[in-house]
Parts: C-alpha cells; sequence; structure tokens
C-alpha cells in the first residue's frame, strides 16, 4: 500500500480530497493506494441524496458548516477537525472482495491498538454496537474508491443538529440519542489523534508517494466540478408522485414520479444506499415511457440488479414503484 502525500499543510476544503481520490485514481499507476484528510465542520451527503431531506441547511449556514455532495452512493455524514476521513483507491473490480480487503485493514489495525473493533454486513466498523466507521464506495474506469469517516472525537450538537435523519433511522431525538449510538476512539485508546494517524499510516502503507504542486493544480481543477450549485444542490424538478420505504441490509429509497396518463415521463431515485453500478443508464432511463404497471417495469429493468445497487434485489425496487 502507497500512501499519498501533498507537498504542503495547507488546509483544504473537502471536495479537494474528493478530486485527490479520482486523480490517483487515474495518473497513479498502483495497485493500492491510501491518503488520510481533515476538515473543517463539513456535511457531506451521498450521490442520491436530496439535499432539503439530508441536511439542515439553515443550521449549516447560521454555524458555517459547509455543505457538500460526493460521487459514492450511502448516506449523510458530518465531519470536523477532530476527525479522520479515510480514502482508500485500488485496481480491485469486485466490489465485496474491496470493502473487504479495507475494512479488514482498518480493524486490524485497530486491534493492533487494542481496541476491540469488528466490521458489520453493511460496511461500517463498530466497537460493540456503536458505529465508528462509516464507509462508501464508487467505481471509476478500472478503480474502485472507498472512503469513509473514522471518529476521533467530533462536535456531536453540530453532528445532531446538522445532519436532519429520518424517524426511521433514529426511534428518539438529541444529542444523547445520537451520542449512544456512535463510538469514539478517545473513549477507547490513550492515544491522541496524532498517534492515531501515525498507527493508521505506519501499520498499513509501506512507503510514500509524494505529489508534486503541479499535481494539486490539476486536482484543483477537478475540485471545479463537485463546486457547481447544480451538482451540490442537483437538479429536482417537481413530481407528482413519491414512494419512500427503507429495506434492511440495503438502505433508503425516495422514488419521485411525475407521471402522464400512468406513464413515467420523469423518474428520480434518492437515498442512502451503495450504489455500484450504472444508475442512469441501467435503471432511470429504461423507466421512461414505461407505464407504471408490474410486468412493463419487469420487462425493462435489469435482472443483476444488486450489481448496481448493492444487495438489491429487482422484485424489491419494483415493490416501492409500484406499492
Amino acid at each position: 500500500m502507497h500512501y499519498i502525500a501533498l507537498p504542503d499543510k495547507k488546509k483544504r476544503i473537502l471536495p479537494f480530497y474528493l478530486a485527490m481520490e479520482e486523480y490517483v485514481a487515474y495518473n497513479i499507476d498502483e495497485d493500492d493506494c491510501f491518503f488520510m484528510w481533515q476538515v473543517e465542520p463539513t456535511v457531506i451527503f451521498g450521490r442520491n441524496q436530496l439535499i432539503e431531506n439530508e441536511v439542515n441547511i439553515s443550521y449549516c449556514k447560521e454555524h458555517d458548516i459547509q455543505m457538500y455532495r460526493r460521487k459514492s452512493g450511502g448516506g449523510c455524514v458530518y465531519s470536523d477537525m477532530s476527525n479522520l476521513m479515510l480514502s482508500y483507491i485500488t485496481k480491485d473490480d469486485n466490489v465485496n472482495f474491496t470493502y473487504n480487503r479495507y475494512t479488514n485493514l482498518i480493524v486490524l489495525m485497530l486491534l493492533k491498538l487494542n481496541i476491540e473493533a469488528t466490521s458489520n454486513g453493511r460496511n461500517d466498523i463498530m466497537i460493540g454496537n456503536k458505529k465508528l466507521s462509516g464507509n462508501a464506495f464508487y467505481h471509476v474506469s478500472g478503480r474502485n474508491i472507498v472512503h469513509g469517516t473514522l471518529l476521533y472525537d467530533t462536535d456531536i450538537e453540530n453532528m445532531t443538529n446538522a445532519i436532519t435523519p429520518s424517524n426511521e433511522k433514529l426511534t428518539s431525538k438529541g444529542v444523547q440519542s445520537v451520542r449512544q449510538h456512535i463510538a469514539l476512539l478517545k473513549d477507547y485508546t490513550p492515544l491522541s489523534l496524532e498517534d492515531v494517524k501515525h498507527n493508521i499510516r505506519h501499520s498499513i502503507c509501506k512507503d510514500e508517494i509524494m505529489l508534486t504542486n503541479d499535481d494539486v493544480r490539476k486536482i484543483e481543477d477537478i475540485m471545479q466540478e463537485y463546486l457547481t450549485e447544480d451538482f451540490i444542490y442537483g437538479k429536482n424538478p417537481s413530481y407528482t408522485l413519491k414512494r419512500r420505504r427503507r429495506i434492511e441490509n440495503v438502505g433508503e429509497f425516495e422514488i419521485q414520479m411525475e407521471l402522464k396518463n400512468n406513464i413515467i415521463k420523469k423518474i428520480n431515485i434518492m437515498g442512502d444506499f451503495f450504489l455500484i453500478g450504472d444508475i442512469d443508464r441501467k435503471i432511470l432511463s429504461p423507466l421512461k415511457g414505461v407505464r407504471l404497471e408490474r410486468q412493463q417495469l419487469e420487462e425493462v429493468l435489469p435482472d443483476d440488479m444488486e450489481n448496481i445497487i448493492m444487495n438489491l434485489k429487482k422484485d424489491e425496487l419494483i415493490n416501492i414503484i409500484t406499492e
């Protein structure tokens, strides 16, 4: 594993590091690359999430919390300088193998620090029944990218108020409720955050690749896409019909459709599910112009749905659309 280092210690905004993942994927010809980063208070939401449903926009603006969208699926997370963000870029094509290898690397590193961490079935790292790390995935040409959080400490009040989870995710509200569901590393180790960073890096990386100032400029060019309002807020037209459901071990879905004479004219699928395939080409495009009837949906939707949205079965998606 190669650690990807920057040539300076500047503080940067979150989209820079997302762009850095892409740059490494396309330009560093190594099997496995890894780097860590920290940001000022920021909310990052998934590629298919509706920002108004997931983020308390007014609270974030009032408290100078930045808001950005990423290209991977999954749910909305909060991060600040007391947390670590981790990025793993690999040539592996098998999604489950990529997730397992990455989570195993982090779990083994934590076990070496005498922290009893485990991984669960939905790509989280746990201490007991508390969540320490959540991770998301996306694919670019020839590469898989996994990125996620590692909670050392955090502003729980900001986390609670900046993110607006559905009632299905939290049965009770408030700072204390959230605190009971997450694990902070500071409660399980005497090591400082800097010590933890040192242990992660030297536990899983054998050497370092230092980027140049020219590399940084190219990353900043890629970053511009993440800063556009169209990318951050998305294009969310009015829909005449909404379906919302949570599927265990898959995620939350909100399906918005505009219908005319029971024909699907527009459709969008939002949620915190893990996207591993081309949802636009294989799901959304085939559904446009189709009558909202089970038989027609079965004919146009692909059978290998789990290769587009992790763990999702074709019938489950059709059930939501037609409920």
